[in-house]
């Protein structure tokens, strides 16, 4: 196995410039292909989960560029269904192109099969297909009910109104079910079964829509109507910096003791997880913004604050939280985090047995985990996250280093699904960047 051994650091500040979101870029691929007219999309997440969509919009039909040198891509939308009626497509891990896609394809009238690695085979997808069966969607399981693979057929025709989903799993279903919507050619009303979990996430799918001219009539939480009409492009679109990966630095910037400023997501910012910063201030954090920035820094006297915090509104940031807890004055406890289950990983579990490695003591919940930190000084040197094949946890526990302790990471080129630039970018921020070239 590949690893990344990490010195100790001492201190972080400085500045980021972040890669696009991954939330954003995949939504606004999926939307520009099923759209009217040509988009011009930039600042787009270079990524293994976007080339994943891209790879799978080329086998799809849809036709996109590349402007050399650049993050920036021209897409020329479908106005409507995918032009190839029948494909195979391989999907990895990533679950917001999957969900999406399944949706999108199980309404564009052919015949599809969609697969990804044996994790992506263990989330679950039921509740998003028992949706889409509704709308007279035809889904086979390939493997065990309720999980991909899948072999879509062509839907049958039903003039239903209104469409059940459950939100309490995953709110990627009910995104997939509203920006696959259109494709009906009718009106249609969505309604949610049970608490509708991670809604920041359904406010971006919910704000691009509109951008591509689709306006979702919402009652609260629990209904959304989605108008008849077809995607418009709205010519030129630019994707905001990744809130998520903010997180990193940010509590690089308190652990550091700053000041570490993240450029191209600030108050402005579609992304839930820009709460991240309020999170963080809880904790005991300094915290500035603007528009298109954010900057944290915690005095040197202070120590990082123990917190009992409801984690439903940041489920990826959050994992950035049990990390912190390492650091703080007393027991912290993240609630609301069930989502983790059903993740790239188990990351509850995940995050549990890591974290004990350097001498925590955790309660591991069905949705929360508790952290009582080792004293700063006593937190084991040398250790070795495993990273269960997610960007996260490596991105996480690189954090640890800032305690003073060296940390080996393995398996460190995950962060490709959604940062392959990380490390580098961490370098730029402790001043040690010889510790990041073991990485190529």
């Amino acid at each position: 196995m590949d690893y990344l051994d990490l010195p100790a650091f001492n201190s972080a500040s400085g500045m980021v410039k972040l890669p696009g979101s991954k939330s954003i870029s995949n939504r606004v691929l999926l939307l520009s292909a099923l759209a009217t007219g040509t988009t011009e999309i930039r600042e787009l997440l270079d990524s293994d989960d976007t080339q994943v969509m891209l790879e799978s919009l080329t086998r799809l039909g849809v036709t996109w560029t590349r402007h050399s040198g650049t993050d920036n891509y021209r897409v020329e939308g479908a106005g409507g269904a995918f032009p190839v009626r029948q494909a195979e497509l391989f999907l990895g891990n990533a679950g917001t192109a999957f969900r999406s896609l399944t949706a999108a394809c199980a309404l564009s009238g052919g015949d599809y099969v969609l697969k990804g690695v044996a994790r992506m085979h263990e989330r679950p997808i039921g509740d998003l297909v028992d949706g889409l069966r509704q709308l007279g969607a035809r889904i086979d399981y390939l493997g065990e009910e309720g999980f991909p693979p899948l072999h879509i057929h062509p839907a049958q025709a039903k003039q239903i109104v209104e469409v059940k989903v459950r939100g309490n799993v995953s709110s990627q279903f009910l995104t997939g079910l509203l920006m696959s919507a259109p494709l009906l050619g009718r009106s249609v009303t969505i309604k949610v079964q049970g608490e509708l979990i991670s809604k920041p996430y359904i406010k971006i799918t919910l704000g691009l829509m509109e951008r591509f001219g689709i306006k979702v009539m919402q009652q609260g939480w629990e209904s959304f109507t989605v108008p008849a009409g077809v995607y418009q492009s709205p010519d030129e679109i630019e994707v905001e910096g990744d809130a998520s990966s903010a997180s990193y630095f940010l509590a690089a910037g308190a652990l550091g003791h700053g000041p570490v400023r993240v450029q191209g997501v600030g108050r402005n910012a579609l992304q839930g997880d820009v709460q991240f910063a309020a999170a963080l201030a809880r904790m005991g954090a300094e915290i500035g913004m603007g528009p298109n920035w954010i900057e944290a820094q915690l005095p040197c006297s202070e120590r990082i604050r123990a917190v009992d915090m409801d984690c439903n509104h940041i489920p990826d940031a959050a994992m950035t939280l049990a990390v912190l807890a390492l650091f703080a004055d007393g027991t912290s406890t993240l609630r609301n985090i069930g989502s983790w289950r059903v993740k790239e990983t188990d990351r509850i579990h995940a995050m549990a047995t890591e974290l004990r490695k350097f001498g925590a003591t955790i309660e591991e919940g069905a949705d929360y985990l508790k952290i009582t930190p080792p004293y700063p000084s006593r937190l084991a040197p040398d250790v070795a996250v495993d990273t269960y094949d997610d960007h996260r946890m490596a991105m996480c526990f690189s954090l640890v280093t800032l305690g003073g302790v060296p940390v080996r990471i393995n398996d460190p080129k995950c962060v490709n699904k959604t940062f392959p630039g990380y490390f580098d970018a961490l370098a730029t921020i402790t001043g040690q960047p010889a510790a990041c070239k073991l990485l190529r």
